[in-house]
C-alpha cells in the first residue's frame, strides 16, 4: 500500500518539487519505506505548456529492496506510474510479458502495469486482478491517465479547474496546494446528514471529487473525462452449466463459491512481509481466517479487539474459540472508554471529509494493535453486501407481511405506541424496541422507498428543520433518495438482489472500504479483502436472492458453504457490527464531545444548523427516551471537521 498523488497542468502554473513534496509528507503514513517525485521536462512536446509531477510514498510489501521505487517509468522514461494497491495476478501477466520480449528490473507488480499499458493501452484494465489506484502519464500521448479498482477497495479523489488537474489518494494532498480554493458543498452536507458518509463521485468540497469504483479518468488536450470500465452485470442472466432443480444448485453453488474463495484468499496471501487477519468472532473474517489456515504452513496471525464490562458488545470468546478451532497465534485486545478517547483524536484528524460511520475508532484501535506484529491483514470485508447480511434484508422479506395488516391497525395503533417506547443500542430488549422503529418507518409503497428509509440517518424531515433556512434553497433534500432509485432501477432481478447491488454500489466503497482504508493505512497497515475479489463478486450475483436470504435467515449459501470450516458455536449465531458503544458513551465518558461541539454558541456562530432542533436530540439522548446517538455522533464529526479547516 501506498500513497499516491500529482498535478497535471496546462497553464502557466508551475508544477514544482516543493507542491509534490508536502503531498507527499501528507500522505507519509500511507508509505512510510520510501518517498519520491518525478517532474516532467515535457521533451516529447516542446512548447506545449503542459506540465506534470508525480509524487509517491511507498509502504513495501512486494519486492522490497530499492529497484520498488516509484515514481517507476519505463525503458524509454515516457511512461511514467505512481501505484497504490496489489495486483493478485501479476506474476501471470509478467511471464507473458517476458515471452513477448519484455524486460523486467524489479519484481514489483508496479513494473508489470507499465508494460501491460505498453503493450494493451487503457485496455489492460481488464487484466488486472486486484486493489488499486493509479496514475499513468504517457509522455509520448500527452494523456494522464487515472484508474480505481472495480469494487473501490483504493481511495483516489481529484480536483479539476479548467485549468489544472490535481489528485491524490486522500482529500489532505490536493489541500496542499494553496490555489484550492476550500467551499463547501452543500448537497454533499445534505447527504453526509442522510447516509453518515458521501456517496462518489462527491465530496464535501467543490471542485474536489472522487473518482467512482470500476472508473478510469483521461485528461488530455484540456479535456478531462471519466469512464466506467467494469460492472456487475446488471441483467438477469443464467450460469450456461447451472442446474435446474433447486437441491442441485445449492451444491453447484457451494461447490463454486468454496473455490472461488480459496483460491481468492491463496492469491492474497503473496507476501514479502509478514501477514495475518482481523478476527471479530463474525462469520466473515471466521471464514477468513480458515481459509488462511488451510492454506497457510506455519499458524495464522489472528488479531480481535473486545470491550472491558461492556459483554453486550464484547464477542471475544467467539473469536477465541475460532482461534482454538484453526489453532492460531491470536492476539486479544480489550478496550475501556479511556481506550477509545485516547484514540478519538486520531480518528477524527485523518478524516479530510465527515465521516460518522463510529465503528472507524475500534477499527484504528484493532489496525494500530496488529501494525505492531504485521504489515498485512486480510479481512472479511464485503461479504455483508453480497450475502446479505444485514438486517434491513430481513425488513424486506418481512415488508410483504406487514403490509397486509390494515392500515388503521398500523398507523392508529402499533406505530404509535411503539413511537413512544425508550429505545437504546446498550441493551438488548430496548434495542429491539429501536430496531422495530427502524422497520416501521421504512414501510413504505416502493421498495425504493423503503430501503431509503432503513437507511437513513436523519429523516427528511428532521434534515430540513436541522438546516438554517438561508441554506435549505441550496439543497433539493431528495438527492439520496434520487441515487437509491437510480442504482436500484440499473439492475433486472429479485429485489434482495437489487438492493445488495445498491450496497456495492455505494455504501460499500463510501462506508466500510473507506473506513478500512483510512484506519488501516493511517497505521501503515494494508488490509486485503478476499470476499471483493471481482470473480466472486461476479458469481455472488448470480445467486438468486433467496439462497442469501432463506426466509428470515441470513447469508445462508455462505454459511452452508463453509460450515464445516466455522466452529459449531458460531453455526447459528446472530451477526453483530463491528460496533463501539457510543450511545452510553455519549451520556457519560464521551458527553464533554457534546458540551464542546453542539453546544448553543458553537453552533449559533457556525450558522448552519438550528441548535433547537439539535437541542431536542440532546435532551431524547440524555433522558433516555430515545437513542439519537448515530445523529449526534454524526454532528460532532462534522463540527469537529468545520472546526479544523473553517475556524
Amino acid at each position: 500500500m501506498c500513497g499516491i498523488c500529482g498535478k497535471l497542468s496546462y497553464g502557466n502554473k508551475i508544477v514544482d518539487d516543493a507542491l509534490l513534496k508536502r503531498m507527499c509528507k501528507s500522505l507519509a503514513f500511507r508509505g512510510p519505506n520510501d518517498e519520491g517525485v518525478f517532474v516532467s521536462s515535457n521533451s516529447k512536446s516542446q512548447g506545449s505548456k503542459i506540465q506534470v509531477g508525480l509524487g509517491h510514498t511507498r509502504l513495501s510489501v512486494i519486492d522490497l529492496s530499492d529497484a520498488g521505487h516509484q515514481p517507476m517509468c519505463n525503458e524509454e522514461e515516457t511512461i511514467w506510474l505512481v501505484y497504490n494497491g496489489e495486483v493478485y495476478n501479476f506474476k501471470e501477466i509478467r511471464a507473458e510479458l517476458e515471452a513477448k520480449g519484455h524486460r523486467f528490473r524489479s519484481n514489483t507488480d508496479s513494473e508489470v502495469i507499465i508494460h501491460l499499458y505498453e503493450e494493451e493501452g487503457i485496455d489492460c484494465l481488464k487484466r488486472f486482478n486486484g486493489m488499486f489506484a493509479f496514475c499513468i502519464w504517457d509522455e509520448c500521448l500527452q494523456k494522464l491517465w487515472l484508474c480505481r479498482d472495480r469494487l473501490g477497495i483504493k481511495p483516489l479523489v481529484y480536483y479539476w479547474d479548467g485549468e489544472s488537474l490535481i489528485f491524490s489518494s486522500e482529500i489532505k494532498g490536493i489541500l496542499c496546494d494553496h490555489d484550492v480554493v476550500k467551499e463547501i458543498d452543500w448537497t454533499a452536507l445534505e447527504l453526509y446528514l442522510t447516509f453518515n458518509y458521501i456517496p462518489a463521485p462527491k465530496t464535501i468540497f467543490k471542485n474536489i471529487r472522487k473518482l467512482e469504483a470500476g472508473h478510469y479518468l483521461l485528461a488530455e488536450r484540456k479535456t478531462v473525462v471519466t469512464r466506467k470500465y467494469w460492472n456487475i452485470n446488471t441483467d438477469v442472466i443464467h450460469l450456461q452449466n447451472k442446474p435446474g432443480k433447486s437441491c442441485e444448485r445449492i451444491d453447484f453453488y457451494k461447490e463454486n463459491l468454496y473455490k472461488l474463495m480459496e483460491n481468492a484468499v491463496q492469491k492474497m496471501l503473496i507476501s514479502d512481509v509478514q501477514l495475518g487477519a482481523f478476527l471479530s468472532g463474525g462469520i466473515d473474517s471466521s471464514i477468513i481466517v480458515g481459509l488462511m489456515a488451510r492454506n497457510s504452513e506455519r499458524p495464522v496471525k489472528t488479531f480481535s479487539i473486545g470491550y472491558k464490562d461492556m459483554p453486550y458488545f464484547d464477542e471475544t470468546r467467539y473469536s477465541r474459540e475460532v482461534a482454538r478451532f484453526n489453532k492460531t497465534e491470536h492476539y486479544e485486545f480489550r478496550l475501556n472508554y479511556k481506550d477509545i478517547l485516547d484514540s478519538i483524536p486520531a480518528v477524527l484528524e485523518t478524516l479530510d471529509e465527515p465521516f460518522a460511520d463510529s465503528s472507524a475508532v475500534p477499527t484504528y484501535v484493532v489496525s494500530q494493535e496488529t501494525k505492531r506484529h504485521v504489515t498485512v491483514a486480510l479481512a472479511g470485508d464485503g461479504a455483508d453486501e453480497l450475502f446479505a447480511g444485514y438486517r434491513m434484508y430481513q425488513g424486506e422479506f418481512l415488508a410483504k407481511y406487514y403490509s397486509l395488516l390494515p392500515s388503521a391497525l398500523k398507523e392508529k395503533v402499533i406505530e404509535p405506541f411503539i413511537s413512544i417506547l425508550p429505545d437504546s443500542r446498550d441493551k438488548k430488549h430496548s434495542e429491539y424496541i429501536r430496531r422495530f422503529k427502524k422497520f416501521t418507518r421504512g414501510m413504505s409503497g416502493s421498495l425504493a422507498e423503503r430501503f431509503y428509509g432503513w437507511q437513513e440517518i436523519f429523516p427528511t424531515d428532521i434534515r430540513r428543520r436541522l438546516i438554517k433556512h438561508h441554506l435549505r434553497d441550496k439543497i433539493s433534500f431528495q438527492t439520496g433518495q434520487g441515487i437509491i432509485s437510480q442504482k436500484l432501477n440499473e439492475f433486472a432481478g429479485d429485489n434482495i438482489n437489487r438492493m445488495l447491488y445498491v450496497d456495492v454500489k455505494t455504501s460499500l466503497p463510501g462506508d466500510m472500504l473507506t473506513k478500512v482504508d483510512l484506519m488501516s493505512m493511517r497505521n501503515s497497515l494494508e488490509v486485503r479483502v478476499p470476499f471483493l475479489d471481482h470473480e466472486v463478486v461476479e458469481f455472488a450475483f448470480e445467486m438468486e436472492g433467496n439462497v442469501k436470504l432463506k426466509g428470515l435467515k441470513r447469508k445462508y449459501i455462505l454459511m452452508e458453504t463453509f460450515k464445516d470450516i466455522l466452529p459449531p458455536m458460531l453455526h447459528n449465531r446472530s451477526k453483530r457490527g463491528f460496533e463501539m458503544p457510543i450511545g452510553v458513551w455519549l451520556r457519560t465518558e464521551l458527553k464533554f464531545l457534546i458540551d464542546d461541539f453542539l453546544s448553543r454558541d458553537f453552533i449559533n456562530k457556525q450558522a448552519i444548523f438550528e441548535y433547537e432542533v439539535i437541542d431536542c436530540l440532546i435532551e431524547r439522548h440524555l433522558s433516555k427516551k430515545m437513542d439519537t446517538s448515530w445523529q449526534l455522533w454524526n454532528l460532532i464529526v462534522f463540527q469537529h471537521w468545520f472546526k479544523r479547516h473553517f475556524l
